[in-house]
């Protein structure tokens, strides 16, 4: 099967950019109620994942950081813990289905690695759940 049946195309997808804040990827995070957000480079190459574990332990680490000043800080200056592997379009049901199995979310690259949307692991199970059903 192809996993563009899958695909979540990057203008239904909330990112956020290397350029964004702290203040404003947990604002971005708040309002769509995600644990993880992909990040993308200005270019549009996908970058990695953030998790709201990332910004915790960012937040731990560095000293003088509040809510107050996290505006000042980049979302670039966050270490990944667990970095989201991506996908090309091409690639197998098999690659995204083991990757599906520890990730919420499979970041889906073109053939020159610019992000174009992400298959949910949801999307996945219920495709299997609907295909076991008959």
């Amino acid at each position: 099967m192809n996993i563009a049946f899958f695909l979540l195309p990057k203008n239904e997808v909330a990112y956020l950019t290397e350029q964004f804040t702290l203040r404003q990827a947990l604002e971005k995070m708040e309002y769509h109620r995600y644990t993880s957000i992909p990040i993308l480079n200005k270019e549009g190459k996908y970058v990695g994942t953030i998790t709201e574990g990332d910004i915790l332990w960012f937040f731990k680490n560095t000293a003088n950081l509040s809510l107050e000043n996290a505006h000042r800080h980049f979302i670039s200056e966050v270490p990944i813990q667990r970095p989201n592997q991506s996908v090309r379009i091409d690639a197998n049901m098999e690659d995204l289905i083991s990757l599906a199995k520890v990730q919420n979310f499979v970041p889906i690259v073109d053939d020159l690695d610019n992000f174009i949307g992400i298959v949910r692991r949801s999307d996945i199970i219920e495709y299997c759940a609907s295909k076991m059903l008959f």
